[in-house]
């Protein structure tokens, strides 16, 4: 063939293939992602420093990614060591979920099964009942906390100073005193005893410690380096975050005591880190879309996080272990965990492969409504970034870099944030931050307006700068604010 023969069959070729498309962009690098979680990194900062919060810790999940990370004040107040995703916290309740699977895992090997009256594999589970007629408590009805058994074994566990949780001897010798405060299988009541008898079913089916059972079946498998079945004392004043009280009416707050559950460490002991429970969370993931088995089998998973009891009120409703809840529209499953001294949270939206870790050092934060809030950052901000994710996105105007910060005002700050392209303001502290967003438009030097639901312009908010360029306040029809 000749040389130009040769060019004409390449161009050919050429007009008959198609060039290969860009490379899809990755979702955390996604613009929409980053001012998502750049806004949430401000609105968590805030959170903690308006109410007080000692410290906390964080980790945004999506799929197998860590996609944020972060931590804000202190693990230890006097030390002044910084709150980091490396931090260990006391997860309290969420150990529950280890627990969960652990039982699960039992039952798909023939060692137990849901329908199992507990005192089969706990002869000395006897505890007193005014309902004899309705049955045997079930070890389904433990999980599921529908059991009927009273929250706690006894009502003196969390009372400082000396929090005296119970030896597996003194649970075995103490239960049978222990009275059902409902029938089994009729309302929902929140039990770590319950859960206590979860982990000592663990023991009793597979013929091992539940501490043992536990860390070769499920923490050491999962890779969760950080993640102790009970608080390691050797943490503390190091790794482990200090734990401290509520704030009295003065002001102040004081240090809680070390403890350990003992016995009860399979309801409320373990302590782990943000980024650990976000490998347990990337785990989940992989194993919902991948199928097949790793650690637990897939269908097993599923199993626990689909409802299995809900309460007659329908105000509260439970799987396998998992709590499972509805916010507005959506369906999420996780645990949260409250102790003295700690309050963290674990929230997954699993058929978005979005999972979001918050960890605290004090007992009055909400960290539940912390990691929902993350989620309300960052799942729509992932839901515009897939569907651009082929797309080539506008490059942002980085001359609107100049005015974003911190403003404060008598109602307390407002955030210029980037967001969905251009400016908006947040409000600091807000129990509905992304609520609080208003986006504003360019309209002049230093001015803007406010942009409408239905895309109308509205109030004006213009900045003032100093000598030296920068902006020193931002001033609006009702309010003014100088710059942080």
């Amino acid at each position: 063939m000749s040389i130009s023969a040769r060019l004409r069959f390449v161009a050919l070729v050429a007009l008959i293939i198609p060039p290969a498309p860009a490379a899809a962009q990755p979702i955390a690098a996604h613009p929409r992602v980053k001012e998502a979680l750049a806004a949430y990194e401000k609105w968590l900062d805030g959170e903690r420093a308006f109410k007080k919060i000692p410290g906390v810790a964080s980790a945004l999940v999506l799929d197998q990614d860590v996609i944020w990370q972060g931590g804000t004040g202190y693990a230890d107040l006097a030390r002044k060591t910084p709150a980091t995703p490396n931090t260990l916290y006391s997860i309290c309740s969420i150990s529950k979920l280890f627990t969960s699977i652990s039982a699960l895992q039992l039952r798909d090997q023939g060692k137990l099964r849901l329908d199992d009256p507990v005192a089969r594999h706990l002869p000395w589970f006897t505890p007193k009942t005014a309902y004899p007629a309705d049955g045997p408590i079930t070890i389904e009805g433990l999980l599921t906390h529908a059991s009927g058994l009273q929250r706690e074994f006894a009502d003196t566990l969390w009372i400082e100073p000396n929090m005296a949780f119970p030896t597996y001897e003194e649970l075995v010798k103490g239960v049978a005193d222990r009275e059902v405060a409902y029938r089994p299988e009729k309302y929902f009541q929140y039990s770590n005893l319950g859960f206590t008898m979860v982990g000592a079913v663990v023991a009793a089916a597979s013929g091992q410690s539940y501490a043992d059972y536990v860390r070769t079946n499920v923490i050491g498998p999962l890779g969760l380096t950080n993640t102790f079945s009970e608080m390691p004392p050797e943490e503390r004043g190091k790794r482990l975050a200090m734990g401290y009280s509520g704030i009295d009416r003065d002001g102040n707050r004081h240090e809680m005591p070390f403890y350990q559950t003992k016995a009860m460490a399979p309801a409320a002991g373990y302590a782990s880190t943000a980024l650990d429970l976000a490998k347990f969370a990337s785990w989940q993931f992989r194993l919902l879309e991948h199928g097949g088995m790793e650690v637990l089998a897939a269908n097993t998973l599923r199993e626990m996080q689909r409802v299995h009891f809900v309460d007659p009120g329908w105000e509260t409703t439970w799987g396998l272990g998992f709590e499972v809840w509805r916010h507005g529209d959506k369906t999420f499953v996780g645990h949260g965990g409250s102790c003295p001294g700690y309050r963290t949270q674990l929230t997954m939206k699993p058929d978005e492969k979005i999972a979001t870790v918050v960890m605290t050092n004090t007992f009055d934060t909400d960290a539940a409504r912390l990691a929902q809030q993350a989620y309300e950052f960052l799942g729509p901000a992932v839901k515009d970034a897939r569907a651009d994710s082929t797309h080539t996105t506008p490059a942002a105007d980085a001359s609107l870099d100049r005015y974003l910060g911190s403003y404060w005002n008598f109602g307390g700050e407002m955030e210029v944030i980037r967001w969905q392209g251009g400016l908006a303001t947040m409000q600091v502290p807000s129990d509905n931050p992304v609520k609080s967003i208003t986006k504003y438009r360019k309209i002049g030097e230093h001015t803007f307006r406010a942009i409408l639901a239905d895309g109308e312009l509205g109030e004006r908010m213009t900045f003032d700068l100093g000598p030296d360029g920068k902006p020193v306040r931002a001033r609006t029809n009702y309010i003014m604010a100088r710059l942080r």
